[in-house]
């Protein structure tokens, strides 16, 4: 029973998560996106698997998918050429809220960062590559969006990007950060050493930089950053991200990948 359960639940998430990518109306409805963090590393041979589903996941309108590379397994041989200090301290931030003293798949993650994880919406996480997992959470999540999250826009006009986060009070016990990740949209490696040695690699929206714009405590907010800072420094895509407490759940997010829009 619980075998034939596991392939209907399976198989239902697949066909919601087609839908959602190849039906153009059912994608311009949701307008508040899961973000799906992958906490990933160059040298660590069970990532590749999970960083081409995060590729995947990049293709939904209904998701916004980063990729966060880390720094912990550079010992195994190969420096993460995308790995930074702030990527595994916002790893060890979600550890220590999400993970701590709970258990996944029948192990005990007390304090445990792992690769490949993914965070969704700064709620829960999953084993990166588990496609069953990820996929369920996604559809969870979003049913619950009514009621967990607000309006974030981000656009093109003119010579500036203009951020909007709509006013609702009660959403938010206290204060949210509004971050802004750059990311380059596709990089492809090629590892030479390590657990990885001799495969190429294609990573997705890979996040260079992260950093905050705003407190947002329950009013309209606007805020407007100048295009062309963005573009000298090589980003091809941004995203911001509305997040309580600045590493709490997410209530709120957008993206722009097309810089020429407007």
């Amino acid at each position: 029973m619980t075998f034939r359960y596991s392939i209907l639940a399976a198989s239902m998430i697949s066909c919601l998560a087609a839908l959602a990518m190849s039906d153009p109306a059912f994608a311009a409805k949701m307008e508040h996106p899961v973000v799906v963090e992958l906490y990933t590393s160059q040298g660590c041979s069970d990532c590749p698997a999970a960083d081409a589903y995060l590729g995947e996941l990049t293709e939904r309108k209904d998701v916004i998918a980063l990729t966060f590379a880390v720094r912990y397994w550079d010992y195994l041989g190969w420096v993460d050429s995308f790995g930074t200090p702030e990527n595994d301290q916002r790893q060890s931030d979600y550890v220590s809220r999400i993970v701590q003293s709970k258990k996944h798949q029948g192990r005990s993650l007390d304090n445990v960062r792992y690769t490949p994880q993914m965070i969704l919406d700064g709620r829960v996480h999953a084993v990166g590559s588990d496609r069953i997992a990820v996929a369920y959470e996604i559809e969870r999540l979003r049913s619950e969006k009514p009621k967990t999250s607000i309006a974030v826009s981000a656009k093109v006009s003119g010579d500036s990007i203009v951020v909007t986060v709509d006013g609702k009070s009660g959403i938010a016990a206290t204060s949210a950060t509004l971050w802004l990740a750059y990311y380059s949209k596709k990089e492809k490696v090629s590892i030479r050493r390590g657990e990885n040695r001799g495969k190429d690699v294609n990573y997705h929206n890979v996040v260079r930089q992260m950093t905050p714009i705003a407190k947002w405590s329950g009013e309209r907010l606007e805020e407007k950053l100048p295009k062309t800072d963005l573009m000298n420094q090589g980003y091809d895509g941004c995203a911001v991200i509305l997040q309580v407490n600045g590493n709490g759940p997410i209530i709120g997010a957008a993206a722009i990948d097309d810089w020429m829009g407007n």
